[in-house]
């Protein structure tokens, strides 16, 4: 047998990604490799046969168990080199299969078929597996970390930030609640895309005109066919499935994979030194800088984003192979051969980002200090939202001076309120009307304006911790 070393490899997923991801490739490489496509392959045309002869009432105990067995003996080597003859995969394929049946089962193989009869039925079974089997229980599991990550630090007060400023505050654990919903959603729609995926026994323009010559019902018989596959067929065909049952699957996948990336950018923005909230794993072994030895660089982070960066522009060769002349053209065969590639790109990126959750640090201190950078300055909302309620029209005009003027005379919000008797007089009936502490101590300590946030983070992560665990229950049926 040929041994390769994987550093001769030309794709970066087949040695870099490959030495870090060994186990999640190879999982993913029983169904998106070319073993995976020739044995998919393989089974189509099988089951097809077996239906033909089951039809006939000529399907043997011994016929149906070689059909069981072939799809893992045919060799893609094998294949390839019938290929240099035929100049036609499907057809070569059909040719070595051929040699390993009975005679009276040679007529019966590939019969009414088309080839992409074959390569979409069986492109769909194999997106179908690797992403149910493989790679939305990953991403199930990523949610389930940021679930675990949202509860632990529910009430970890941190300031809010909106258009890279300081707005108010809310809790780490309800920042991460964000993705943990967003990508939670996201693996669901996931896995109903995939279970949507379609095949199909049409024939050459998808209107049964071969097999109308072989049965009275073809649709019957197209049915009869795909249920042995464990699959539905697609309301309409060409030559071709219609292509959106695959372009949803490939668009969630691209929402996804948005999500991971933007989590990633987050956390790597809150390991910056000014900030320093966050901080990955480091090794004691781990280098960051070549030249400059105290550098911990958030690497992991922008790792993921740079995956993002590689992988998710190719969701527009995707849209682009909606696009067929008439019943079929050939526009797709080369681009349609690398979808395997972005599967694998989204797993790398969930993979890369179960790491970096599962060893993150989380500087509460700094958290807190970040939060209290800017005083009772982040209570304006408040401030002005208890005026407002007090009757005063102008309450967000007043409360909007009163910042400019802190600046102006380098007091904090608190102190120009208190010396407004009118104002600190009407704010602090309405923080006693809510059970809030009084005004001077509400506006010393902003950490505790957050609102529902804590509430909601331990909501969002109890609801898609069943919905995950649920999920993965339904996935090993």
């Amino acid at each position: 047998m040929e041994t390769r070393s994987i550093y001769d490899n030309i794709s970066p997923l087949d040695h870099r990604y490959y030495e870090s991801n060994r186990e999640l490739f190879d999982s993913l490489g029983r169904y998106l490799n070319e073993h995976a496509s020739v044995r998919y392959a393989t089974q189509v045309e099988c089951a097809l046969l077996a239906t033909h002869l089951d039809a006939r009432n000529e399907l043997t105990p011994e016929t149906e168990e070689l059909l069981k067995r072939l799809p893992q003996e045919i060799d893609p080597a094998e294949v390839y080199e019938e290929e240099r003859t035929t100049q036609h995969n499907v057809r070569a394929l059909v040719n070595v299969i051929a040699r390993r049946l009975p005679e009276n089962c040679r007529p019966f193989l590939h019969k009414g078929a088309t080839s992409v009869d074959i390569l979409d039925t069986a492109a769909a079974l194999r997106f179908r597996d690797a992403v149910c089997k493989v790679l939305a229980p990953l991403l199930a599991d990523l949610v389930l970390d940021l679930a675990a990550l949202s509860e632990r630090e529910a009430d970890t007060p941190q300031i809010g930030r909106t258009h890279g400023q300081h707005a108010v505050p809310i809790t780490f654990g309800f920042a991460v609640a964000e993705y943990t919903a967003r990508l939670g959603k996201s693996v669901t729609a996931l896995v109903a895309c995939a279970a949507d995926l379609r095949g199909k026994l049409a024939g050459a323009v998808g209107a049964y005109n071969a097999t109308s010559l072989l049965y009275a019902d073809p649709e019957a018989f197209e049915r009869r066919h795909l249920s042995r596959l464990g699959i539905e067929p697609a309301e309409y065909s060409t030559q071709m499935v219609e292509p959106e049952y695959l372009l949803r699957l490939l668009q969630e996948c691209n929402v996804a994979f948005g999500i991971i990336a933007n989590l990633a950018d987050d956390l790597r923005h809150l390991q910056r030194s000014e900030i320093g909230e966050l901080r990955e794993h480091f090794g004691s072994g781990q280098v960051g800088s070549s030249t400059m030895p105290q550098k911990r660089n958030p690497w992991n982070s922008e790792h993921v984003k740079s995956l993002w960066k590689a992988f998710s522009p190719r969701i527009l060769t995707y849209y682009m192979d909606q696009i067929s002349e008439h019943q079929r053209d050939l526009s797709n065969s080369a681009s349609a051969r690398f979808i395997p590639e972005f599967l694998a790109g989204l797993a790398a990126a969930a993979a890369r980002m179960r790491r970096i959750v599962s060893g993150l640090q989380v500087d509460r201190e700094a958290m807190l200090r970040n939060l209290r950078m800017t005083g009772p300055m982040v209570l304006a909302e408040a401030a002005y939202i208890l005026l407002a309620e007090a009757g005063f029209a102008d309450g967000h005009e007043r409360v909007r001076r009163l910042t400019l003027e802190c600046e102006e005379r380098g007091l904090s919000l608190s102190e120009l309120l208190a010396e407004d008797p009118e104002l600190s007089a009407a704010l602090s009936s309405g923080l006693a009307a809510v059970g809030a502490p009084a005004a001077e101590e509400f506006f010393s300590q902003p950490e505790n304006y957050t609102g529902r946030a804590a509430a909601r983070a331990r909501q969002i992560a109890k609801r898609h911790t069943l919905r995950m665990e649920t999920l993965k229950k339904e996935l090993d049926l």
